[in-house]
């Protein structure tokens, strides 16, 4: 049983929401306008511990100085502090996918997330049958980050993140990441009253594993039209293996009736992806919330593609055909939400999934669904492991 909120402060969370890196001057985040510079204003004057927004990629700014390493075991204990009065979190494993067990190089493990944006939770997206205070950002977080360190990511690709500049990115740098966030240019946070900033799409790649090559922003466009949704795709250089290959993080539309506009969305990140690795030359990995169930055009937009794409999360179903039966599972005031929204696709002519993390049973997500008191978002993390196909000239 939950018994209140726990009041801890640990030096490393702490240090996060209070220390946030200095701006850039002259260092716009993209295309938002006045609104979404004067969000982020009014939360770095609340005093809610947000920071002025950098970007990391602008040419001609001198380079910041490396974070100082953190441990990850020391922020997991410091996590599991402030999470003492809650339940423990759900145990899931890992099914092994490979056909045999020939050794190589490491895998690359992914991790795709939407972590639910604070401001959506706590005052758009009415879950009602999840209390208030299983909704606090103090405590919330440490369920997200414990998530995060439990599974140890090569690559951590997020949707909906709203504390990027006084939470993730502070501490993400420090345990090694490098940190690439693109905001949405009219995000829905901001009509949440003491929001702390647009929320956006988010990638973190180790960088003693990986050294990026390319990055581009994408937003994406629906109709010849450029909509409020994003993409981030970036090619890397795996150190081990000397082989390139291309993530991609995005979130589509939302709701019912939007579907040719999603359609739309998809077809223009396949373009743009198409043209980002050569035409399939580059393997590629695409980690989402796609808001489509596997029934809807966009998600055969992806699975008929000359990209020869897969879903990761088909092979844990008995005839490797099937997607989950959900990925996110939620009760609103219209009633018992339960979709396959969420996806990673892969190049399956390039790379193998090794293994993949099973879903949280329904007993295990509880009847009042999510997100929870052990649970932090109403959408399931997806966790893969990837190797590369043995021969690098392997074509199409």
């Amino acid at each position: 049983m939950y018994q209140g909120p726990a009041r801890c402060l640990c030096p490393l969370l702490r240090r996060a929401a209070t220390a946030p890196p200095p701006p850039r001057a002259g260092c716009p985040m993209g295309s938002g306008g006045s609104r979404l510079y004067s969000a982020l204003a009014r939360t770095l004057s609340s005093g809610g511990g947000s920071a002025v927004p950098q970007h990391r990629e602008c040419p001609g700014q001198p380079e910041a100085a490396p974070p100082d390493p953190i441990d990850p075991q020391e922020l997991l204990e410091e996590c599991q502090v402030v999470l003492r009065k809650r339940p423990p979190r759900c145990h899931r494993d890992f099914v092994d996918l490979r056909k045999n067990a020939a050794g190589g190089p490491r895998p690359i493990r992914v991790m795709q997330w939407n972590i639910l944006a604070q401001a959506l939770g706590e005052g758009k997206d009415n879950f009602v049958q999840c209390p208030m205070e299983a909704l606090k950002w103090e405590e919330r977080k440490c369920l997200i980050l414990e998530e995060i360190l439990a599974y140890k990511p090569d690559i951590l690709c997020l949707q909906e993140v709203d504390h990027y500049f006084d939470t993730f990115e502070p501490l993400l740098s420090r345990l090694g990441y490098q940190c690439t966030f693109f905001p949405k240019p009219w995000s829905p946070c901001l009509d949440v009253e003491q929001n702390n900033g647009p929320d956006g799409c988010a990638l973190f790649f180790l960088k003693d594993r990986f050294e990026l090559i390319n990055s581009a922003n994408i937003r994406l466009t629906a109709m010849k039209l450029k909509t409020n949704q994003v993409a981030i795709a970036q090619t890397l250089k795996c150190h081990e293996t000397g082989r390139l290959f291309c993530i991609a993080v995005t979130h589509l539309k939302a709701r019912t009736g939007w579907e040719r506009f999603r359609s739309a969305q998809g077809c223009d990140l396949l373009q743009n992806l198409k043209s980002i690795t050569q035409g399939a030359k580059i393997p590629l990995i695409i980690c989402g919330d796609f808001n489509a169930e596997p029934t809807e055009e966009v998600y055969r937009e992806f699975s008929n593609s000359s990209l020869n794409l897969n879903s990761a999360y088909k092979l844990l179903s008995p005839d490797g055909q099937s997607e989950p039966p959900y990925t996110t599972w939620k009760i609103r005031p219209s009633g018992e939400c339960r979709h396959t929204l969420d996806y990673i696709w892969y190049s399956q002519h390039a790379l193998n999934v090794n293994s993949a993390l099973g879903l949280l049973t329904e007993e295990q997500i509880g009847p009042n669904r999510l997100p929870s008191f052990n649970y932090p978002s109403d959408h399931l993390s997806l966790v893969c492991d990837f190797s590369f196909n043995q021969d690098p000239d392997r074509l199409l």
